[in-house]
């Protein structure tokens, strides 16, 4: 049997990273496809450069800036609400500190430990940190490491613009006759991509997800392609 390391990854410590390269995945996903739907349907409409050039850039930094606050937003909010359930914690802690510990028994016993097991391991473990246990065993937070919005928005706004930067260049540096075609095989190939990556890390088996986000792609582009030529042609 191999005997594990200390440079191997704790499950809370790997879940966390997982999350965060799944949004990362997921960010990158919204800049691919909400660009290129943007930049195809501009080009069904024109061949200019500049507008072509003028659209996409507007989209990414539209669509990134709108990621990173929504991200703010919500982070900001999962943070307050750690906040102030740790803050209860802390004054039921000072205010009952019998019933916590007999709480903290409890739900240790509920994961599988015995009576005695679990009321000897909430003593050493209201010892050590009653706080710390509480927020582990209780609330599922570790208080050293609060979700940061700042690091979420930060995440989301790279994330997006990474993804956005294919189609736009992929739209505005081949000649005119062969934006079109450079475009869509490039971002088709970059969902599948995409959707490979994210059914890997949730385990899944990645050929639906290949199929959906593809799929899902082609038809934004078709459909804001098919409206731009219907305004192009229409002189709007």
């Amino acid at each position: 049997m191999t005997e594990p390391t200390h440079g191997e990854a704790h499950g809370g410590a790997l879940g966390e990273r997982l999350n965060w390269l799944r949004a990362a995945v997921l960010g990158a996903n919204d800049g691919i496809v909400s660009t290129a739907g943007l930049v195809v349907g501009v080009a069904g409409a024109t061949d200019d450069r500049s507008a072509l050039l003028t659209a996409g850039l507007a989209g990414l930094l539209a669509g990134s800036m709108s990621m990173a606050a929504g991200e703010y937003v919500s982070v900001s909010t999962q943070r307050d609400s750690e906040m102030a359930a740790l803050a209860l914690e802390r004054r039921e802690l000072r205010d009952q500190p019998d019933a916590e510990l007999e709480e903290l028994a409890d739900l240790l016993e509920e994961r599988g430990l015995s009576r005695d097991v679990a009321r000897e391991a909430a003593v050493q473990l209201t010892e050590r940190d009653a706080l710390r246990a509480h927020a582990r065993v209780e609330l599922g937070i570790d208080p050293d490491e609060l979700t940061n919005p700042w690091h979420a928005a930060w995440a989301s706004f790279l994330a997006f613009t990474a993804g956005a930067l294919l189609p736009l260049l992929a739209m505005v540096l081949p000649p005119a006759d062969w934006r079109l075609l450079v475009t869509v095989g490039s971002v088709l190939v970059a969902l599948a991509c995409t959707g490979w990556s994210s059914a890997r890390l949730g385990a899944a088996k990645p050929g639906r997800a290949m199929v959906r986000n593809v799929g899902g792609g082609a038809v934004a582009m078709g459909v804001t392609y098919a409206a731009g030529s219907l305004l192009g042609a229409a002189g709007v």
